[in-house]
């Protein structure tokens, strides 16, 4: 199962990463500047996840793939790792709907 882990940046931001349950993950936020709007960030992944339409499947100047995820007014929510190839990519995006329904939340801030 996954987990969504809350950490503090550096610069005193909040972040979320989505594990997947190997521990690897799969999908990272923006920097927030509360918890609770951290935590709001969390249930739009929630929420938007279940959606195809609202990955933006993409790719680098390297040539490698990468997806966002968008909330419903078009704002990125979070983004992935760089893949290289088009299969691992989708692999990614199945999993985020897989794992962020149902992912608890690990809060590593404090």
């Amino acid at each position: 199962m996954g987990k969504f882990v809350i950490t503090t940046r550096k610069n005193g931001e909040f972040q979320f990463n989505l594990k997947a349950g190997n521990g690897q993950t799969i999908l990272a936020s923006e920097g927030y500047t509360t918890k609770a709007a951290c935590e709001n960030g969390i249930e739009s992944v929630r929420k938007n996840s279940q959606e195809d339409a609202r990955y933006d499947r993409l790719e680098a100047k390297s040539g490698q793939v990468y997806f966002n995820l968008k909330a419903g007014n078009g704002q990125i929510i979070g983004n992935s790792e760089m893949y290289e190839s088009v299969a691992s990519r989708e692999n990614g995006i199945e999993s985020v709907k897989k794992n962020a329904p149902d992912a608890t939340v690990d809060d590593q801030s404090a």
